[in-house]
């Protein structure tokens, strides 16, 4: 069984091709950018859901929904490279990273969803919810496992478990849960709520060993002057920041993926569930809680 379904991509352009040999890894060909959008509207659908369902849905919740449809409109950014080939992925897989703070130490790991353009928010909220909770709690077996792994690791060979790692998994595609290792534990793109640090802009680095070339990182929503009409009124406004490989996702595709989070996050009543069909809080499960 393959560590990912994956698709060759043809038809390369020349310019994707000097791309690729012009930079051997992911520590260099990093492009950095920020959007700033209006919230007020997606402060109010987050209100009216949570009011219909009891389901405490969050910024963090939106800005997945909205990344799943992004990358299922731009497919090629959907995509890892193997042997300096562009692979296109099969699934949109969305991960969020999650601090651990238990044992008196902190950790950072990642629960993910899968098929994420395919599901509501409702069920992304129920999901991711669960994930936090099994890796909070330490319950998510494999990614416990894989941590033991890399904790027996000597300091002196880090760098080159990593690679190798990231080469069996990706380069040649193996399914290396038998060593350990979660089945695609990061996914198309990585999702980080800086917000919940009370920062308003961050880059997060490209990491490696994940091959994922996305980074989206939403930050604080704020108060700011905004213009509507000609007239300076207040307004709300957050930061979305994003990490880009530029090896093989360039202008074109984050022009595709940001008018997409902009078109779903500033009108979400016209985008996301409908509140109308959405079942009430008496058939809702138990209230969940998510940061965001």
């Amino acid at each position: 069984m393959a560590h990912l379904e994956l698709t060759p991509k043809d038809n390369i352009s020349s310019f994707r091709k000097l791309a690729i040999g012009s930079w051997k890894t992911a520590y260099d060909p990093t492009v950095y950018g920020t959007m700033t959008l209006r919230m007020e509207k997606a402060l109010a659908y987050i209100e009216a859901f949570r009011q219909k369902t009891g389901i405490r849905l969050t910024v963090t919740h939106l800005v997945a929904k909205a990344m799943a449809e992004a990358l299922r409109r731009c497919p090629e950014a959907n995509a890892i490279l193997r042997f300096n080939k562009i692979y296109l992925r099969k699934r949109i897989t969305i991960s969020m990273l999650v601090v651990q703070t238990d044992g008196g130490k902190v950790d950072l790991s990642s629960a993910k969803v899968d098929d994420a353009e395919q599901k509501s928010l409702r069920d992304i909220a129920t999901e991711m919810e669960l994930a936090f909770q099994r890796v909070r709690e330490r319950k998510d077996s494999m990614m416990e496992k894989g941590k033991g792994t890399v904790q027996k690791v000597p300091y002196p060979l880090l760098n080159l478990f990593t690679w190798l790692m990231s080469f069996f998994m990706y380069t040649l595609n193996w399914d290396m849960r038998w060593a350990g290792m979660p089945h695609d534990a990061f996914g198309s793109a990585i999702l980080t709520n800086i917000g919940s640090l009370g920062l308003d802009t961050a880059y997060v680095p490209l990491v490696p060993y994940s091959r994922v070339p996305i980074l989206i990182a939403p930050g604080a929503v704020k108060d700011a002057p905004v213009v509507e009409n000609g007239q300076v009124v207040p307004g709300k406004v957050m930061n979305i920041n994003a990490t880009f490989d530029h090896r093989f996702i360039d202008g074109l595709h984050a022009a595709i993926l940001s008018k997409t989070l902009r078109e779903l996050l500033e009108d979400p009543f016209a985008h996301f569930d409908p509140l109308d069909e959405v079942p009430a809080q008496k058939d809702a499960p138990t209230p969940l809680a998510v940061a965001g």
